[in-house]
């Protein structure tokens, strides 16, 4: 076992509450009930500074008079009394505690220097703490819940880890009506002490745990949730919703990487790189994470379909096809075995249509099996196996021409419920999914999620579930990559730097720039820099014709539009014109870049920006002169596996540029791979280089060879 903070915080034999009182509807209070009342059978002490009991529980003044060291402390106090009460733990020798006061740093300077001293009173006395403005815990593996909601006991599989305490409380009523049951939950707060990465590495060590989710907000340490997120998704599926990225928390760089890399794109990248499943809303995060905490692992991607109704099957298959899913065609043997059982114009080839059969033996137990015992599909989707609430919808008609019957008695003239249908997931260890119209009122429904089998009340619903199975099962399949060593630091690439800093620069001119570049074994045009028109002469001849012209200052960082650059110069007359044009546009003295004119049909790029809380991202995607319209691109957090670069080539719209493309040879994805892992390695060897943009990225041939180079340095110098 590790030495993970929430190990202990999560199992205390002993919880010492202040805060609550004699009033059921105080906050403290209500958490203190969901302590006693929800199964806990842990020690539980109050505090109080006047009552001598608390729900006729005897109280105790201060932490000093307990009569024994509590495992964890929980604060439901002022926030003065907060810091006053943790000193007062740590001193008796309390090690966990769950500070739920808020008016901490989401208030303000102020609260964060309150924040700052909660955290010294900790560290004093060795104490880890959850919080502060959280909601608390629940583990149901010992009952115990210190929430301000019930929580039933129950055979949990889902792990939550949350940023917003809403979503491990107020959800439990839902999670109940769907079935979803949890194992652990936390709610994290101000994360002044554990963090989320500390909570995803308990779920992921927690063999009660089959499937975590987490709700994030942001994230401080990016490179410690990388490093534990990677372990953990390759044990268990991890889904996360991110709501942090949007326009208004994006960044802007000097660089067309820097612009574009915001924090959504990166969260994106980095939860790819990382094998976490993201999701779009908080709904699909429950009902997603349900699914792969209790499904099996889906081996391929045939889905059989089978509905009562042709909507549904159609809303099923398109939904199957969208995530990546197939509903093949069933072979003609297996369809004359399912044939017997349907009305002679229903649908047997895949999704299997019913249409109205009010006997649920052929769609819930006969016809599956059938399709299972094939072996022709990996999982199943089911919509309209229904019992009692069909059959309290058509009661009121049907009870005038019965008698004066009650609900029940109709229900016995009815077929019961077949109660094999539940076992069929596990007979056969495939995913099965149900989608209905109806929820718990419906015996079946009910049955479905006392079996862990998920229920979904949309068939598109069931159907992206299923889709996030199988994007599970492609994680599961990577290839780990080779573990990252670091080159050795380049001396041409440390004086490079060092003249800059000297010369008070910003940035690298396009040629230094791509000498550094050179450095670390980067492929970059051949050029010559030109001081004079005679020099830029000198230098065509050698390279040949045809060449292309530049200006070449670090104060020029963006050239497109600025008649800044003359592309396919062919002679000695047209270079002429064109460098006096260069030098008349740049509006002051600039040597200019004379480069080998490169032919390519396509054109990429790569760059690197760096983000507080991840370090350096390298991004990848459609270059040229249309790298802002396209915004086709794809991050990576630094340092990039072998696996990471390859993946990238692949994330992206226009990945089959990369091959095969109208006459032109597969690029030479080796290097490009290496050229993406030099610029994360540059970057995590020079921190003073704040972003790299290197657009185009030119495939002469197969080879990629950079075109055009800026290195932007850190606070300009």
């Amino acid at each position: 076992m590790s030495e993970n903070p929430l190990h202990l915080l999560m199992n205390p034999k002993s919880v010492a509450v202040a805060g609550a009182s004699n009033t059921p509807t105080k906050m403290g209070s209500i958490q203190a009930l969901s302590l006693l009342k929800d199964g806990y059978q842990g020690k539980v002490y109050f505090l109080h500074p006047k009552d001598k009991t608390i729900f006729g529980i005897g109280a105790y003044p201060s932490p000093r008079d307990l009569p024994e060291v509590p495992d964890l402390a929980f604060l439901v106090v002022p926030i003065n009394a907060a810091l006053t009460l943790l000193e007062e733990f740590g001193r008796i020798g309390t090690k966990r505690a769950i500070v739920v006061t808020a008016g901490f740093k989401e208030t303000g300077a102020e609260g964060a220097n309150l924040e700052k001293q909660l955290n010294e009173v900790a560290a004093r006395y060795g104490i880890r703490f959850v919080g502060p403005n959280c909601l608390g815990i629940i583990n149901s593996q010992i009952c115990l819940n210190t929430t301000v909601y019930p929580f039933p006991p129950s055979d949990g599989l889902l792990g939550l880890a949350s940023q917003s305490g809403t979503y491990v409380t107020q959800i439990l009523p839902l999670s109940r009506k769907k079935g979803i049951k949890f194992s652990k939950a936390i709610s994290l707060g101000n994360e002044a002490n554990i963090d989320i990465a500390d909570a995803l590495e308990y779920l992921g060590e927690d063999e009660q745990t089959k499937a975590v989710i987490l709700y994030i907000e942001g994230i401080r340490n990016g490179k410690k949730f990388l490093e534990i997120a990677r372990k953990v998704t390759r044990r268990k599926p991890v889904l996360a919703q991110y709501v942090g990225g949007t326009v208004s928390g994006a960044r802007a760089g000097m660089s067309h990487t820097g612009a574009m890399a915001g924090p959504d794109f990166l969260y994106d990248g980095m939860f790819k790189q990382a094998g976490i499943i993201r999701v779009g809303s908080i709904e699909e995060l429950y009902d997603h994470g349900w699914t792969l905490a209790t499904q099996p692992m889906l081996r391929g991607n045939r889905i059989g379909v089978m509905t009562n109704s042709g909507g549904p099957s159609s809303s099923i298959s398109n939904t199957c096809d969208l995530v990546g899913l197939s509903v093949p065609r069933y072979s003609e043997k297996l369809q004359e075995q399912i044939r017997p059982y349907l009305q002679p114009h229903a649908a047997s080839s895949n999704p299997v249509d019913l249409t109205f059969d009010t006997s649920m033996k052929n769609l819930a137990i006969t016809i599956p099996e059938i399709i299972l015992k094939s072996g022709e599909v990996d999982a199943l989707i089911s919509h309209g196996i229904m019992h009692s609430g069909f059959l309290r919808e058509i009661y009121s008609h049907a009870v005038d021409f019965l008698g004066d019957i009650s609900f029940e008695q109709f229900l016995e003239m009815a077929e019961p419920v077949l109660t094999e249908t539940f076992e069929i997931p596990r007979k056969y260890n495939v995913p099965y999914l149900i989608s209905t119209f109806f929820g718990q009122e419906d015996y079946y429904t009910k049955g479905f999620q006392e079996h862990n089998i998920p229920v979904f009340h949309s068939p598109e619903k069931a159907a992206r579930a299923m889709g996030a199975l199988y994007h599970y099962s492609l994680i599961k399949k990577r290839k780990p990559g080779k573990k990252v060593t670091l080159p050795k630091i380049s001396p041409r690439a440390v004086n490079i730097l060092k003249q800059a800093r000297q010369n008070r620069q910003k940035a690298l001119d396009e040629h230094t720039a791509k000498r550094l570049l050179a450095a670390y074994g980067v492929p970059v045009t051949k050029e010559i820099l030109a001081k004079s028109l005679r020099e830029a002469l000198a230098a065509a001849s050698k390279l040949g014709y045809p060449v292309a012209l530049k200006a070449c200052h670090w104060e020029i960082m963006h050239k497109s539009g600025k008649s800044l650059i003359a592309l396919n110069i062919e002679n000695a007359t047209s270079l002429k014109k064109a460098f006096l044009d260069i030098r008349r546009a740049a509006g002051f003295f600039t040597p200019v870049l004379v480069q080998q004119m490169l032919s390519g049909g396509r054109e990429f790029l790569a760059g690197m920006t760096r983000f507080a809380a991840f370090g350096p991202g390298v991004v990848f995607g459609l270059g040229g002169v249309f790298t802002e319209v396209y915004r086709d691109t794809t991050i990576r957090v630094a340092p990039l596996t072998d696996a990471d670069a390859q993946e990238m080539l692949t994330d992206i719209r226009g990945k089959k540029l990369l091959d095969n493309f109208r006459g032109m040879p597969e690029v030479d994805k080796e290097k490009m791979i290496k050229i993406l892992q030099a610029v994360g390695n540059i970057a995590l060897l020079h921190p003073e280089i704040a972003e790299i943009d290197l657009n185009p990225i030119i495939i002469q041939k197969a080879r990629p060879v950079v075109a055009d180079a800026l290195i932007v340095l850190k606070n300009g110098l």
